[in-house]
């Protein structure tokens, strides 16, 4: 059995629903050291950022990359390789769906005022819906925010262009690398458990097929 074969094919996740945003879902998942590790040494054999803008520093991949394999380990489908080439957001497919993983690395707990941040020329990529994630690295904690559909993020999501100096919750700020969209947790699709989630998004794909 391959590495990868025996990551996948682990029985059970280790989550916890959290509910302290007043009734709004969300649920954590322990992640496990063998996918750290596995995220590591894709990082010493392939360069991840191939976006041409903001492509993200080491860090920020590694922080991607554990939040996409850890979702493609709860939805059981392969993980990425790094062989692929550039994926164009497409991180993993469900019912039909094209799903694209969005991780942020934390310091502490997510709050619903918390944003997620997303390079604008993603949604021109061939996606359908995005997952939104958490990552607290001293923790080793992945906790899911909600998910939304791309054609949603213009209505939802705050635009800044690239330069646009934004401030954190704690204060400190930064200027925008490229064209970006925020979107708070709270108007993301909230989610309760991992079968939660996958109902919603088999939901989702009968509203997609019905409209095509």
């Amino acid at each position: 059995m391959t590495f990868q074969n025996y990551i996948v094919k682990q029985p059970g996740i280790d989550y916890r629903n959290n509910t302290e945003w007043g009734g709004l879902g969300t649920f954590k998942i322990k992640v496990s050291n063998k996918i750290i590790d596995y995220a590591r040494g894709l990082l010493k054999e392939h360069n991840f950022g191939n976006r041409g803008v903001a492509d993200g520093n080491y860090n920020e991949q590694l922080t991607g990359i554990i939040g996409q394999c850890t979702i493609q380990t709860m939805f059981h489908v392969d993980l990425l390789t790094g062989e692929e080439g550039f994926d164009h957001g497409k991180d993993l497919e469900y019912t039909g769906l094209s799903i694209d993983v969005k991780t942020m690395g934390r310091t502490t707990d997510v709050k619903d005022y918390y944003v997620n941040n997303f390079i604008a020329l993603q949604k021109g990529f061939p996606t359908d819906e995005f997952i939104f994630c958490s990552y607290v690295e001293n923790k080793k904690e992945l906790t899911v925010c909600g998910w939304l559909p791309k054609n949603e993020v213009e209505e939802k999501a705050a635009f800044y262009k690239k330069g646009t100096r934004r401030y954190r919750s704690d204060k400190t700020w930064f200027r925008t690398k490229a064209d970006l969209y925020e979107i708070p947790n709270k108007k993301l699709s909230t989610v309760k458990s991992p079968d939660d989630l996958k109902q919603q998004l088999k939901d989702q794909a009968e509203i997609v097929n019905v409209n095509a």
